[in-house]
């Protein structure tokens, strides 16, 4: 994905959670996917679907038990 690209889905994001913190990130070795930070926490993966000139976005977060037993 371009820097562009990144920045529109980083707007999008911060807009819909209303989080202000939220970043999206280049991987430094894949360009079909980025990864989406809150402040220095790792939140997840967002993958790019460019299949017959639609395209899609898939956002990957896994959340561990052991995290909502901190909460």
């Amino acid at each position: 994905m371009d820097q562009s690209e990144i920045v529109r889905l980083e707007n999008y994001l911060r807009k819909k959670f209303r989080l202000d913190l939220l970043e999206v990130r280049q991987r430094p070795t894949k360009d079909d996917s980025v990864e989406v930070y809150l402040v220095d926490e790792f939140l997840g993966v967002i993958f790019k679907d460019d299949e017959d000139g639609e395209v899609s976005y898939d956002f990957n977060m896994a959340i561990l038990g052991f995290d909502l037993d901190n909460d």
